[in-house]
């Protein structure tokens, strides 16, 4: 493999609108790029794990290591980036690195996608949000979500545009396993609801955005259906023809923090703004469809 400048230099200027630097490769970037690879894109995806670069090259995309690798001179030469990095203890780990460089490089840039949570709404009861709802996140990982929009939008000139994302399912993400495997729980809180998305869905909104970009813009992606999350568990178990887990009541359940932060939120995340202005509708419109798909193809 000739390295992620191998095909950097063999490209005029003009050729290289279809070129993407997907930092953070994971889940909603690898959707994308099965839509993008087919069409001759080149794209250069980093990791931060060894054991992963073998996966990523088998689906077309050239990765790197990163941390650990200087992506300052791509950054300077590809005119569309996808960040798909969570923030850390210190920040946002591309910002904490590569500010300056972004900062120097805007005007070669056309498409910047930031991949961000509907988490930074924080709790509502049930209530619907959109893109104009107060950021007012209960939980540490929404705070920092927060922090990270921030500091992206401070950053002068670049084409910004932010995804806030709904809990991600698809293909090896969903709870077929956890329902086979008979771990699988139905925990009851009253009036808790979420919305998700389907991984598939996720990357033809950005496929839409990087068609016609609009600097600035923030989209919700999820689903047409908010729904209450032990109503998934069962609509799963019913499908593979398995017993429903038996409920559990929220105070009784034995969670991690982790876990138990999923539970601190409860909200309906509206999805208008991205049907109206990038044409988007998403495939999946609810969990059922979602995971029928899923059973249908692969778990």
């Amino acid at each position: 493999m000739g390295g992620p400048f191998s095909f950097v230099y063999q490209l005029g200027r003009g050729s290289m609108d279809k070129q993407l630097l997907s930092i953070g490769h994971g889940f909603s970037a690898r959707a994308l790029a099965d839509i993008l690879v087919p069409r001759g894109w080149k794209i250069v995806g980093t990791t931060r794990s060894a054991e992963k670069l073998d996966g990523i090259a088998a689906t077309g995309v050239e990765p790197l290591l990163w941390p650990g690798t200087d992506l300052a001179p791509l950054v300077a030469r590809f005119p569309n980036i996808l960040l798909s990095a969570g923030p850390g203890p210190d920040g946002d780990p591309v910002l904490a690195e590569m500010h300056w460089s972004f900062a120097e490089h805007a005007h070669g840039l056309r498409w910047v996608g930031y991949l961000s949570t509907t988490g930074v709404y924080g709790d509502h009861q049930g209530g619907w949000v959109d893109e104009t709802a107060p950021l007012t996140p209960a939980t540490r990982r929404g705070r920092a979500r927060v922090v990270a929009e921030k500091a992206w939008q401070s950053v002068p000139d670049i084409p910004l545009h932010i995804f806030r994302l709904a809990g991600i399912y698809g293909p090896g993400r969903g709870p077929f396993a956890k329902v086979q495997s008979g771990k699988a729980r139905r925990i009851i809180k009253e009036g808790q609801v979420f919305s998700r998305i389907h991984v598939e869905d996720i990357a033809h909104a950005l496929d839409l955005s990087l068609a016609s970009p609009d600097p600035g813009a923030i989209y919700n992606l999820c689903d047409d259906d908010p729904a209450p999350p032990q109503d998934v568990i069962s609509y799963a178990a019913e499908l593979l023809g398995l017993p429903v887990p038996p409920a559990i009541p929220y105070e009784d359940a034995d969670l991690t923090p982790m876990a138990r932060s999923f539970y601190a939120e409860s909200k309906r995340v509206r999805n208008d703004r991205a049907k109206a202005e990038l044409g988007w509708q998403p495939r999946y419109r609810d969990y059922r469809s979602g995971l029928a798909a899923m059973l249908a193809t692969d778990l």
